[in-house]
């Protein structure tokens, strides 16, 4: 089943989210390589797809997990949660109906 996981970043995160970024993106890899991620992308913290010292406000992944408590255990595991990007991860099961 597919689980959309929702991190939201602490105030000023750039500094921590691009310390953590290599091995979360490390993570969203294998994911890929297993295919099951469907999509995976940050928030801008500003209307701009380059946000610059702006930053993120969050992140979005949709994956393929064997339960909610796969998922909830794979998002805990996160860099960006053991580095303190996000003050907040919330995880969702998720019906996709487009693209079909």
């Amino acid at each position: 089943m597919l689980y959309a996981i929702i991190g939201e970043d602490v105030p000023n995160s750039l500094e921590k989210r691009l310390a953590a970024r290599p091995a979360h993106l490390a993570r969203l890899s294998e994911l890929e390589a297993a295919g099951r991620i469907v999509l995976g992308g940050p928030f801008p913290a500003i209307d701009s797809p380059d946000p610059g010292p702006a930053g993120f406000s969050g992140s979005l992944i949709v994956g393929e997990f064997e339960s909610l408590a796969a998922a909830q255990a794979w998002a805990d595991a996160d860099p960006y949660v053991a580095a303190g990007v996000y003050a907040k991860v919330t995880v969702k099961p998720f019906r996709q109906v487009f693209p079909k």
